[in-house]
């Protein structure tokens, strides 16, 4: 290696800088390295100079000393190439993609052991507010002063002067401690003819070593995990690494006990709720190899494997594996890219694939593998429609007669319901009966919604909180406050007072906010606790409950508002994905469909359990709108504190717009969330057709403009949020 290195930085606002490496320091590409930057230190990575042909060569008399090498593994050579097609593809910063590789400050220091507190069980002399609060809310967790205090909602003061009192023990962890090793042999499944076909051929992809992407299409309930498991075990006997991405956090638990049942131990985890030491104990793992297989988030896409040799992307057609702020980029396609880059098979499982996925297919570029039956013998449920027009609920409720009664006859069986609304809380809009005032976020164009379970008002896009009011701000009526609409803790009450006998659960991202709590969930449910369960679209996807026979929809309709490209599809995967919980075991299932729009063709493929039909209309739908996949979507959010100063910054981008061949700009216009967290946001849309090199046209055209330091310029590449 030469005396000088080109340095890719920790800093999204600056490129690539050039140090001098001192006599004595080894570093080569992908060294991870701590620089000099101005009076600070930076961590960064040393990158091959002509990546970067645009950044000019600094003198060697100018250059400064890098400090020292961090004692990690270097980032592998296909990573970087996968950094920086990922900047390139969704116009961001290379350094802004390389922290999603570096994501564990806490592994590049060298330290060993770390002192972790836990309740003791004791209680305070004086027990405040706050006190009771933490107390209750880390439970029997540990972590580190920050992170308990975070868990429990207060100041790291508080978590101190609890430890003063010995209320917190210390407790030394060590943070290298290796993972245990899976066995692909420890519990080999019975799998049918077509399963075994099915594994076989993902299994000979693995052996081969090559890229080759699959769609695993099989229904709800037809085996589809068991068969992924088994190209896991092909690729462990390969001593090949393995990542398999969730879309939800909720899902880890379930994945995690099906895993250790087939495998005999665990997978390595990765996802937010990890603590510091759990974060760096895994990154360690995997950038030495050692941790061979890895479930995670989206996030776990970009950690630096040196042995991948399989990605599966479970519920592959998931929105969540979208990106929506920072790098706007997309899991599933990011995962297909590393495997092209590194030589391997991506698997995207699913029983509602994408429109994008079936294109691929359609093409030949991706394998389909159809799974047309549940496993077992297990029939799919009957479908049935609710026309909420002609069959209301009664006034002030929002379940219908016919579902009633078969919820009355569920629980006669001694069988379990799930009733699905996916709408958190209690009710979408709270607002005054005596002077018409409703409850807005100050810092969102968006309503507060109400939370009865914790007696708050909340804002779903910003986190703004304030405690339920007794009386009106405006008008200081006290008992006017209104409800307006069912969110699922309304309908929960609505389940208590047509069915006081019954145990309920109410399963959303508030009640189940970490694995641990998900866990406790499907034991609840797995051992006959709960008689009818009520949640959001955290329960359509993943879940196994073999006495869950009824599924009710309550709002079919509800995603079908707000003229989303994706709402007729994501509406059809929804209530697909939750109708495949009813009937999964030897009992046969229901699913009521409750609607206003029956004839809609969305409503009549479901109800005809007619996913073909769906998707052929939908796709020529597309087809004729030049929409994706067959045209390009890309967005530019324009966003400032000051709001003439963002309406500004968007007329001079829609006034200096390209004009191209195939490629329309429309807007400026206020965003439908015209402010978010304080910030006035005004929104362009370019649409293009697929030969337009719609990067190349937007890099150039923002790259001519200038705009002041507070107002903020996002790309959104293929977007699927339009607000």
């Amino acid at each position: 290696m030469s005396s000088r290195a080109r340095v890719l930085l920790l800093n999204a606002a600056l490129g690539p800088l050039d140090y001098r490496v001192p006599h004595g320091m080894r570093v080569e590409h992908g060294s991870i390295v701590v620089a000099p930057l101005g009076p600070r230190q930076i961590i960064g990575v040393v990158w091959e100079e002509d990546r970067f042909p645009d950044v000019e060569s600094v003198g060697d008399n100018r250059l400064r000393n890098l400090l020292e090498v961090v004692d990690a593994p270097p980032l592998p050579e296909p990573l970087r190439r996968l950094i920086e097609w990922t900047a390139d593809y969704y116009l961001s910063p290379p350094a802004a993609v390389l922290r999603m590789a570096l994501s564990s400050m806490s592994a590049l220091e060298g330290t060993r052991t770390v002192i972790e507190y836990r309740a003791t069980g004791a209680v305070p002399e004086r027990m405040t507010e706050q006190r009771a609060q933490a107390l209750e809310r880390i439970g029997e967790r540990q972590g580190l002063i920050r992170e308990l205090a975070m868990i429990g909602g207060v100041s790291d003061a508080v978590i101190r002067g609890l430890i003063k009192q010995d209320i917190f023990e210390p407790v030394e962890v060590s943070v290298d401690t290796p993972f245990p090793m899976p066995d692909p042999d420890h519990a080999p499944p019975a799998l049918s003819e077509a399963q075994r076909a099915a594994a076989g051929q993902m299994a000979d992809a693995v052996r081969a070593a090559d890229f080759a992407p699959f769609l695993l299409d099989g229904v709800t309930g037809s085996g589809k995990t068991e068969v992924y498991f088994e190209a896991i075990a092909a690729a462990m006997r390969a001593d090949r690494q393995v990542l398999v991405l969730l879309p939800e956090i909720a899902l880890t638990e379930p994945f995690l006990e099906r895993f250790e049942r087939r495998f005999g131990c665990v997978p390595v985890n990765w996802h937010s709720g990890l603590r510091q030491s759990e974060r760096r104990r895994a990154w360690r793992a995997i950038a030495s190899g050692q941790a061979q297989v890895v479930v995670g988030a989206r996030s776990a896409l970009f950690l630096p494997y040196p042995k991948l040799g399989l990605i599966v992307v479970d519920e592959a057609h998931e929105a969540s594996f979208k990106q929506e702020d920072g790098v706007h980029y997309h899991a599933r396609d990011v995962a297909v890219m590393r495997g092209l880059i590194e030589k391997f098979p991506v698997v995207l499982a699913s029983a509602t694939p994408a429109i994008e996925t079936r294109h691929q297919v359609e093409l030949g570029r991706y394998a389909e593998i159809k799974l047309p039956s549940r496993f077992g013998g297990a029939e799919m449920p009957d479908i049935h429609g609710i026309n909420l027009l002609t069959d209301p609920p009664e006034r002030g409720r929002w379940i219908a007669p016919p579902l009633v009664q078969a919820i009355d006859e569920t629980m006669a069986r001694g069988e379990q319901s799930l009733l699905f609304l996916n709408r958190r809380g209690y009710a979408p809009l709270t607002l005054c009966r005596h002077c018409g005032y409703r409850f807005q976020c100050p810092n969102c164009t968006a309503w507060m919604v109400e939370h009865r379970l914790t007696h708050r008002l909340a804002c779903h896009h910003c986190g703004h909180v304030i405690p339920a009011p007794r009386r009106c701000p405006e008008c200081k009526e006290e008992d006017s406050l209104v409800a307006c609409g069912p969110g699922v803790e309304r309908i929960a009450d609505e389940v208590k007072a047509l069915w006081p006998q019954a145990r309920t659960a109410i399963a959303t991202s508030d009640t189940l906010w970490s694995p641990a709590r998900a866990a406790e969930f499907v034991k609840s449910v797995e051992g006959g606790d709960v008689d009818i369960i009520i949640g959001t679209q955290l329960v359509t996807k993943g879940y196994h409950f073999p006495n869950l026979t009824l599924v009710g929809v309550i709002d079919a309709d509800l995603g079908l508002e707000g003229g989303d490209l994706r709402a007729a599809e994501r509406t059809f995967q929804q209530v697909m994905q939750v109708a495949g919980r009813a009937g999964r075991g030897e009992k046969p299932g229901h699913v009521f469909i409750q609607t206003r729009m029956p004839e809609s063709e969305v409503i009549q493929s479901l109800i005809d359990a007619d996913p073909e039909r769906f998707y052929a209309v939908e796709t020529e739908n597309r087809r004729r709108a030049n929409a994706p996949p067959f045209g390009r979507f890309a967005a530019i959010i324009v966003s400032s504190e000051d709001a003439d100063e963002a309406a500004q910054t968007a007329r001079l981008i829609g006034k200096s717009a390209p004009v191209i061949e195939g490629m329309r700009v429309y807007g400026p216009a206020p965003a439908p969330l015209a402010v978010l967290r304080g910030r006035h946001r005004h929104r362009l849309l370019i649409h293009a057709s697929r030969q337009v090199d719609i990067q190349a046209a937007i890099r150039e055209w923002l790259g001519n403009l200038a705009w002041k330091s507070g107002t903020r310029v996002a790309v959104d590449v293929d977007p699927y949020s339009f607000m």
